[in-house]
């Protein structure tokens, strides 16, 4: 379980976090929500350790972050941060490989090559596996990464925006396979997202963030409402149910459509 508690970060005069406390438990997949420059990357780095709080815990199977400890804090981590860009001479493999870093030796064995090659199959990219990195697209590295990320078979798993370079199709490879690992592997999984109906999609659980504050949480289907996203994104939206609860946000393009809606609505 990872704990955070009343955690404040800020940078000069900017605050980043206020006040912020929540857990979060194995085996769930968590999703941060939110308009731009509100604190989402922010928190990611913070429990990370790149970032330093103010004041504040954090704290994990009863382990506080420290910075004294940081390498070893780190080492629970698969962290998958914004950037994408693999500007190096490797292969598909030896990028998805270095996710073993700390236990790779001078001779690779069978079974962690088997293990790479495994991981990259089943995200649809094996026959990448000898293709240089430098010379895909940003999608291909993307989910490179995120096969990365798996090798380190973390306690703790971190995708900051994972399915931003991806099309429809790998945007829900991606993110059934995070599911299906996260449950069997009873990871604390916490990822980044913009699209809402994504997250209302693969969130176990959802943390809501406003001006470095956390402002909601819980499942999808109790906090995606038309009001929250009013308040949040100052944008008008109907927000609809399929028959398992999974709500659908459908953002009013003008107050004119708003109105013609609420007009057929009453006739």
């Amino acid at each position: 379980m990872l704990e955070v508690n009343n955690l404040n970060v800020s940078l000069d005069d900017l605050i980043l976090a206020k006040d912020m406390s929540f857990t979060l438990e194995p085996g769930k997949v968590n999703v941060i929500i939110g308009p731009n420059g509100t604190g989402k990357s922010t928190l990611l780095k913070t429990l990370f350790g790149d970032i330093k709080a103010n004041s504040g815990e954090i704290k994990f199977s009863d382990e506080v972050l420290a910075r004294k400890q940081l390498a070893q804090w780190r080492k629970q981590f698969g962290y998958m941060p914004q950037d994408i860009r693999l500007d190096v001479e490797l292969s598909v493999l030896e990028v998805v490989l270095l996710g073993q870093l700390n236990t790779l030796g001078f001779r690779l064995e069978d079974h962690v090559i088997k293990e790479a090659l495994t991981a990259l199959d089943k995200i649809g990219l094996l026959h990448l596996a000898n293709r240089e990195v430098n010379k895909l697209s940003g999608g291909q590295c993307q989910m490179i990464l995120f096969a990365q990320a798996l090798m380190r078979k973390p306690k703790i798993l971190m995708l900051d925006e994972p399915v931003s370079a991806l099309d429809l199709h790998f945007q829900h490879v991606l993110l059934d396979h995070l599911d299906t690992q996260t449950k069997e592997q009873s990871w604390v999984t916490l990822m980044v997202l913009h699209d809402l109906n994504l997250a209302a999609q693969y969130a176990d659980n959802l943390l809501v963030l406003k001006d470095g504050k956390l402002v909601a949480s819980g499942h999808p289907s109790n906090v995606l409402t038309p009001q929250l996203v009013k308040d949040v994104y100052n944008v008008d939206a109907h927000v609809t149910k399929d028959m398992s609860g999974t709500p659908f946000i459908r953002t009013v393009r003008s107050k004119t459509e708003l109105l013609t809606d609420n007009h057929q609505q009453s006739a």
